[in-house]
């Protein structure tokens, strides 16, 4: 297993902490918030410190965290201290650059909808406008603003509630949900890196809801240790509801395994090792029950 290189962050100079956080934690969604000042201008920036806290009442929170370059406050800080309202705009593929174009620091009052070339559309509970070429739109009260310092890179929490969420029509499936690839959103890493949430980047996990699996720590040992299968290939080993009889497990070698046992009938590491391959081919096929009756069906004795 690879060491560590281990860090103290109250050691680390600002802005070094600050590309390690925002390297090491990501990828992490953009609020893309529309604000106005208390004499109605909008304004408009990104911020990846985002994410969903709550679903009943359903709350988000970003912050919009004091400038390390002169410890200054943001217009989106001080726009919401004075007008409490705020529209989050998700940001998808087709307005990535456009979002980066808007996180300019340009003087107040000034658009950043007409810098970023964005279209303003009317909220219809809050006085922010919405974006109209995202995707997603969540009209929110802000309850609150927690401030967690005043020094440089100190994020200033604001906790709002949906108040109402606009989705375009077309990112919706049949049910009524938002499919991920018709989103196509994008996502902040570190430096000037982002993520693209869609196509190959999207697979899926199943969860263990209905029960919880046996667990990585119920696979007969040397299972556990093999050479052969990864951590995430054990533990989706381990996300079965329970183990495979012994009938179960000796029809599979009868009838999927034969010609293994056959080959390497004189070589048990070598045995091992290609009913683990094998088991490895049934788990990227997404046959998890079939991969753990092939694991099984070796006993080293």
């Amino acid at each position: 297993m690879n060491g560590f290189h281990s860090f103290d962050p109250a050691l680390l100079e600002g802005r070094d902490l600050h590309g390690k956080l925002l390297g090491g934690i990501a990828p992490r969604p953009i609020a893309f918030a529309s604000t106005v000042d208390q004499e109605g201008r909008n304004n408009l920036a990104p911020f990846s410190y985002f994410n969903v806290f709550s679903a009943k009442p359903p709350v988000v929170v970003f912050s919009p965290a004091r400038r390390m370059r002169g410890n200054t406050t943001k217009h989106t800080l001080e726009n919401v201290l004075k007008v409490p309202e705020v529209v989050i705009n998700l940001v998808d593929y087709a307005m990535v650059h456009a979002c980066s174009l808007a996180s300019g620091d340009f003087p107040e009052g000034v658009s950043e909808f007409e810098k970023a070339g964005l279209t303003s559309l009317a909220s219809d509970l809050v006085r922010p406008m919405r974006v109209a070429e995202s995707p997603v739109q969540l009209e929110c009260d802000v309850l609150r603003v927690d401030s967690l310092g005043d020094e440089g890179g100190a994020g200033q929490l604001v906790i709002c509630e949906i108040k109402r969420m606009h989705f375009r029509h077309d990112v919706l499936n049949d049910s009524g949900q938002p499919v991920p690839d018709l989103l196509d959103l994008v996502g902040r890493c570190g430096g000037n890196s982002y993520v693209r949430a869609s196509g190959g980047a999207l697979f899926d996990v199943p969860k263990p809801l209905a029960a919880p699996g046996i667990g990585v720590d119920a696979l007969p040992v040397e299972v556990r240790q093999s050479a052969v299968l990864t951590g995430n290939e054990l533990a989706q080993l381990g996300s079965a509801e329970a183990l495979p009889d012994e009938t179960d497990v000796n029809d599979f070698k009868l009838l999927e395994l034969s010609d293994l046992f056959m080959e390497f009938e004189d070589d048990g590491a070598a045995l091992e090792k290609a009913i683990h391959e094998h088991a490895q081919k049934l788990i990227a096929a997404g046959d998890v029950i079939a991969a753990l009756k092939a694991v099984m069906t070796f006993n080293p004795g």
